[in-house]
């Protein structure tokens, strides 16, 4: 595994080590696994603001629900009830 240097807090650090003992993985594994869902709720947050400043304009956000409307009528298309 190729590695890098990052500096870090001695306080993040010795958080980093605590949380790695208490789940048994290494420091690396948590720190990814920390970044990733970082990234994740970044991603989310930005998706939001997107989607609140859609629907502040009213034009778009009627363009957006018409589109949702005209692709809900696909979600059965051809396929038979099985209830």
């Amino acid at each position: 595994m190729a590695s890098e240097t990052v500096r870090i807090h001695p306080q993040t650090h010795a958080k980093l080590k605590q949380l790695a003992d208490e789940v048994g993985e290494s420091m690396p594994d948590v720190l990814e696994r920390a970044v990733d869902a970082y990234a994740r709720r970044r991603f989310l947050e930005s998706l939001n603001e997107d989607f609140a400043a859609l629907r502040r304009d009213p034009a778009a956000w009627r363009e957006e629900t018409a589109e949702r409307e005209a692709w809900d009528v696909t979600l059965r298309d051809g396929l038979e009830d099985d209830r």
